[in-house]
């Protein structure tokens, strides 16, 4: 399928997204969080995908929400019940963070291929990858202070399970860029590279890694950690010994032993 505000490719098991709005520095309006829901959803229920890269054209990789789009939001005010004006917020920013959402809960690990900026919203949609990766240039903020905001489609609830809460609540209080460098020490990015070409062609190769393992394993792994994450360590194992019940003896096992007694790379079924 095409999109107005993405490209996507489909390539031995990789999907690669690419956030396609350069004109907006990327910046989403309603069609393109529509779009970013959509190809997720897709992504997630389709077999010949195992792992998605997802990055940005042109100038930097995500400036956030259009502000368009929350000079939109203003039209709300011209509802005169307090209740009602207050219940159509709740479902813009409810309908916004499950368009967020779509990227963690696809069944496919998601790497984050970050260049240059990343700005609020932009902020979001990388957290709710499975691994972020960055370009020596790149820098991350949590803009919405800076507009009188309050971060709201997951930045706040996200970041503090893999960074240290406390810097997430000096990025967001002050709005402040922290580079490349820095995103790795706290633990944002796993890595970074001197340039865009560096940093796809290294990301690409890990999915490539990742794309030649059980696809079934790959997806509950993933299910398993946002399990975990979410959970305490004994609600972690009783699941695991549930999923194990269910999905352990699979042909990807049988594959895997095969390879290994063999010494062949094993091949998995889509």
């Amino acid at each position: 399928m095409s999109y107005s505000h993405f490209l996507l490719t489909i390539s031995k098991g990789i999907a690669h997204v690419s956030i396609n709005r350069p004109e907006k520095v990327n910046a989403f309006n309603q069609t393109t969080w529509e779009e970013l829901k959509a190809i997720f959803e897709a992504l997630s229920d389709d077999p010949a995908v195992r792992v998605v890269v997802l990055s940005g054209e042109g100038k930097l990789f995500c400036a956030g929400i259009d502000l368009e789009l929350l000079m939109g939001v203003k039209s709300i005010e011209s509802i005169t019940c307090g209740g009602r004006r207050s219940e159509k917020i709740i479902g813009f920013v409810k309908q916004l963070q499950g368009c967020v959402n779509a990227i963690e809960l696809c069944s496919k690990p998601v790497l984050a291929a970050i260049h240059n900026g990343c700005i609020g919203g932009g902020v979001d949609i990388a957290a709710a990858c499975d691994m972020r990766y960055c370009t020596d240039d790149a820098y991350f903020t949590i803009k919405e202070i800076d507009l009188g905001m309050v971060a709201d489609l997951g930045t706040l609830q996200r970041l503090p399970k893999f960074v240290k809460p406390a810097m997430v609540a000096e990025m967001a209080y002050t709005g402040r860029k922290v580079g490349a460098i820095e995103a790795k020490e706290i633990g944002l990015v796993n890595n970074h590279y001197s340039d865009k070409e560096t940093m796809l062609r290294e990301v690409m190769q890990l999915a490539a890694s990742i794309a030649a393992k059980s696809p079934l394993s790959i997806r509950g792994t993933k299910q398993i950690l946002l399990h975990t994450r979410d959970h305490s360590v004994a609600d972690g194992l009783a699941h695991m010994g549930v999923w194990n019940a269910a999905m352990l003896l699979s042909d990807d096992l049988t594959a895997a032993f095969m390879g290994a007694m063999t010494k062949q790379m094993p091949e998995f079924k889509d």
